[in-house]
């Protein structure tokens, strides 16, 4: 017999996956996302263990609980997780998520756009789905302020931006220290990324001036100039433990443009073709500056595309000696 069913609809966005809890599990506690983001991690761990871990899932598998929003003012909440627990921003779960929500009937899909605001850890996320034929074509959702922390930190030999746009990312130009953004370099990339991201935090103070909780440094992005053109960019996103996004990273693009406006690169009103490491592609846009804090910040516009990819209900039996599973990476 079962102990455990849970049923999911699983997307891809822009090549990376994307899995979504829509049954077997009782709803998270708590009064906002923060608090339904802790108690996923303290109450249901053992869910994204199951869902994520071999062999359900895969080193590199991404997902989400669907939750209540913060209040009458968003249409859903969503609670990310990942291979090492629970991350804070999502832009590829973001764009899946909003288009699960109209093609599944949750909210009304209309033509040609129909709007969905979603509350996710680090804030409230206005969402335009563009729609054609009872489908969604795309999503670009409008994020919570982007802003630089630190520029040309050294660590290891490695310069690099600290950037958030979500979550925290550390920003390394691939060519300058002999790397570069594809497939084959990819073992190299997360040895590195494994081996930055504790230095960078013990040398700097990785954390977001209003929100304590929205801390640490969560991937390293490997960029580099796809044509000698700074609107055009190729980049690999390393996150979590040693996790590889093979979409361009929707906040991750938010912190570029961060980066990016910062080093008089990009203006306001100007729009970076961010490309990923299997070569699809978001567009990000920097909608307007701002100020967060003190610090200059600007707002971002991000969009792509997610694809539904199956189905499914994923069953833990009750003399399983694997129990939730494991991983080998």
């Amino acid at each position: 017999m079962p102990a455990l069913a849970i049923t999911t609809v699983d997307y891809h966005t822009a090549g990376e996956p994307f899995r979504i809890v829509t049954g077997g599990v009782e709803p998270l506690r708590g009064a906002t996302i923060l608090d339904k983001r802790r108690d996923a991690a303290e109450r249901l761990d053992h869910v994204r263990r199951l869902l994520v871990f071999e062999p359900r899932g895969h080193a590199d598998m991404y997902g989400c609980h669907v939750t209540e929003p913060n209040d009458q003012g968003a249409d859903l909440g969503v609670v990310f997780f990942h291979n090492e627990g629970y991350s804070t921003a999502c832009g590829h779960g973001t764009m899946a998520i909003g288009t699960w929500a109209l093609e599944s009937g949750r909210i009304e899909l209309r033509e040609p756009e129909t709007r969905v605001v979603v509350d996710v850890p680090s804030g409230r996320l206005e969402c335009v789905a563009r729609c054609a034929g009872g489908r969604v074509e795309s999503v670009r959702f409008r994020n919570v302020p982007a802003f630089v922390l630190a520029r040309d930190v050294e660590i290891a030999g490695i310069t690099m931006d600290v950037a958030f746009g979500g979550a925290f990312y550390a920003c390394v130009e691939a060519p300058a220290h002999g790397l570069t953004v594809e497939p084959r370099r990819l073992p190299e990339l997360i040895a590195l990324q494994r081996e930055l991201r504790p230095a960078i935090e013990a040398q700097i103070d990785v954390v977001h001036p209003l929100e304590p909780e929205l801390n640490g440094v969560y991937g390293v992005i490997f960029f580099q100039a796809e044509t000698g053109d700074t609107f055009t960019q190729r980049n690999v996103t390393v996150f979590a433990d040693g996790e590889v996004d093979r979409s361009p990273c929707g906040s991750g693009t938010s912190a570029r443009l961060a980066v990016l406006h910062e080093r008089g690169d990009l203006a306001v009103g100007d729009e970076l073709r961010h490309l990923g490491v299997v070569d699809t592609e978001f567009r990000g846009r920097i909608v307007a500056a701002s100020d967060l804090a003190g610090r200059r910040a600007v707002v971002t516009e991000i969009e792509g595309s997610a694809h539904l990819t199956g189905r499914h209900e994923f069953v833990l039996a009750d003399d399983d000696p694997l129990g939730a599973g494991f991983l080998l990476r």
